[in-house]
């Protein structure tokens, strides 16, 4: 039979239709499966929110979910209905609870939300202000399996880069009071245990000061229009609002320690000082790494050599050198050797 007979072309327009209907089924199973996927992702961030909200003592209703998603209220009322009829949520009155699976639901996602800014943070090393919308698309996509690898891969850290504590898979966090910057006694030292991240803008503005979790610092004067701090190296002054982004605790004793510690990044060449302890910031593979390299806890190191631009510098430790970018040695902490008195060796002689 010839391709140009009247039943050859009918055979291949038949199959050319074949082929269109095939194409039109898969674009549109992709089309619903999308819309699947979106939905469950505005569902899942609905029970973050409702999750997060309990743990700051704040009441989670319908109005405070409309804000966060900048979703219409018509819509959101349409959407906790399904997720009520799912058994993921209840209503008591206006607030919003968590059934026991939107509890687990909801654990998941917040889980994965911060051990991926850790990972962010310590690994691909993002900037903080960086870190939270990669996060939150990620999210949505992790497995229980891969949040359970992750975090035995980043060494089970307590906390986010923000100071979020990260719970275990089972649910538990380890209880910690805080209280706003701003209504922390003056003069007394308290430790920054959480910066929030939204509104970014604001947070961005924190972030660029260089304040972040597990910093020591002090109030040093209280005013209608700012607060004053210091933490010891350099002063900050905040708005109200940008102070009531700033949660704080009591010095933990492990940054207590910090008194009279500097940064290894700050030893100058042919300084000499012990290693007393890692910040709680480095986690993972690099904090590891820096332990294989014999930077742990009494160990005597050396700034030796600095190149022309500064950075890396190379340090030497344990009989060996090694070469450590600058914000690898800043979360080092080492207690600087005492430099001799030349002059009292003299008249000793």
């Amino acid at each position: 039979m010839s391709p140009s007979t009247p039943a050859a072309i009918g055979l291949e327009l038949l199959l050319l239709g074949a082929a269109g209907a095939l194409g039109a089924w898969a674009l549109c199973r992709g089309w619903r499966q999308r819309r699947q996927d979106r939905q469950r992702a505005l569902a899942e961030d609905v029970l973050k929110h409702i999750f997060t909200a309990r743990e700051e003592g704040r009441q989670a209703d319908a109005k405070a979910i409309a804000g966060r998603l900048a979703m219409a209220a018509s819509k959101v009322s349409a959407m906790l209905a399904r997720m009520e009829a799912q058994g993921l949520v209840r209503s008591d009155g206006d607030a919003l609870r968590l059934t026991p699976e939107g509890e687990q639901r909801a654990l998941h996602v917040v889980r994965a939300h911060r051990l991926w800014e850790t990972y962010l943070a310590h690994q691909a090393r993002l900037p903080t202000a960086q870190l939270h919308k990669p996060a939150e698309k990620e999210e949505h996509r992790l497995t229980p399996a891969q949040v359970e690898e992750l975090e035995a891969r980043l060494g089970h850290p307590a906390r986010d880069p923000h100071g979020d504590p990260i719970p275990s898979a089972s649910g538990h966090v380890v209880a910690q009071e805080i209280r706003a910057l701003a209504e922390w006694p003056a003069g007394e030292r308290a430790e920054i245990v959480h910066v929030e991240d939204e509104p970014e803008t604001v947070f961005r503005g924190l972030a660029d000061q260089g304040l972040h979790a597990g910093q020591v610092v002090r109030i040093t004067a209280r005013r209608p229009e700012a607060v004053t701090f210091t933490d010891g190296e350099r002063q900050y002054e905040l708005t109200p609002l940008e102070a009531a982004q700033i949660q704080v605790a009591a010095v933990s004793a492990e940054s207590a320690d910090c008194a009279g510690l500097v940064r290894l990044s700050q030893l100058r060449i042919g300084e000499e000082a012990e290693v007393r302890r890692l910040d709680p910031q480095l986690q993972g593979l690099t904090r590891r790494r820096l332990l294989d390299l014999g930077l742990t806890p009494g160990a005597r190191v050396t700034a030796v050599l600095s190149n022309a631009f500064g950075d890396p510098r190379a340090f030497r430790v344990r009989g060996t050198t090694v070469a450590l970018r600058n914000d690898q040695a800043a979360l080092v902490w080492v207690r600087p050797y005492a430099e001799p008195d030349h002059q009292a060796e003299a008249s000793q002689r």
